[in-house]
């Protein structure tokens, strides 16, 4: 029997997206997020939602794009930092060394150091209710080379990403792979009923 745990933010896994806008002034910033995801294929398109009352937002409204950078684990405490600090008081980027980088096609930083990085054009914006949906059309997806395994795509286990456990008030990392998609659900129709 399944426990009731009320109305509330939870989803396994959660995303740790770190957010990259320039303000008004040009100023390289980045937040953390983790309501967000995939949620167009065609075109390709992420969504992320945002407090209002966060300097990103301002940021996005008036640039129209962000970047969504993924950080590995080796930078949680840096992801972390992001979420907690306001751009508006401080500088994220002089404070946890990290770089800067500007788009090549939107304008929105991102992070050099982190494994990969989706460069937005803001799509649309769906005022929700405490938060504000921003759907960024993804332009183009950018990663380090060490992330790329030998068949040229993206190896999960390389960038070896964050998840939010809003609950547990906590990170972790990804687990070990357990199947390959589209191929082992073939599985199911091979066991008699």
């Amino acid at each position: 029997m399944k426990k009731s745990m009320g109305a509330k933010t939870l989803v396994y896994p959660t995303p740790v997206f770190i957010v990259g806008t320039y303000d008004r002034e040009w100023r390289a910033n980045v937040m953390t997020a983790a309501w967000g995801g995939i949620c167009c294929s065609r075109p390709p398109c992420v969504a992320v939602s945002l407090r209002q009352a966060t300097y990103t937002y301002g940021s996005i409204m008036e640039q129209e794009a962000f970047t969504i950078n993924i950080p590995s684990q080796d930078y949680v405490k840096e992801a972390d930092f992001f979420g907690i600090v306001s751009g508006k008081d401080r500088d994220k980027f002089a404070a946890s060394g990290l770089t800067p980088v500007k788009s090549d096609l939107v304008n929105a930083p991102y992070i050099k150091e982190f494994p990969i990085v989706l460069e937005c054009r803001l799509l649309h914006v769906l005022e929700i209710g405490l938060h504000t949906q921003f759907v960024g059309e993804i332009l183009d997806v950018k990663a380090d080379k060490a992330v790329i395994g030998d068949d040229g795509l993206i190896d999960i286990e390389k960038v070896k990403p964050i998840a939010f456990d809003l609950e547990g008030k906590a990170y972790h990392g990804i687990g070990e792979f357990v199947g390959k998609a589209w191929s082992i659900g073939r599985e199911v129709n091979s066991h008699p009923f």
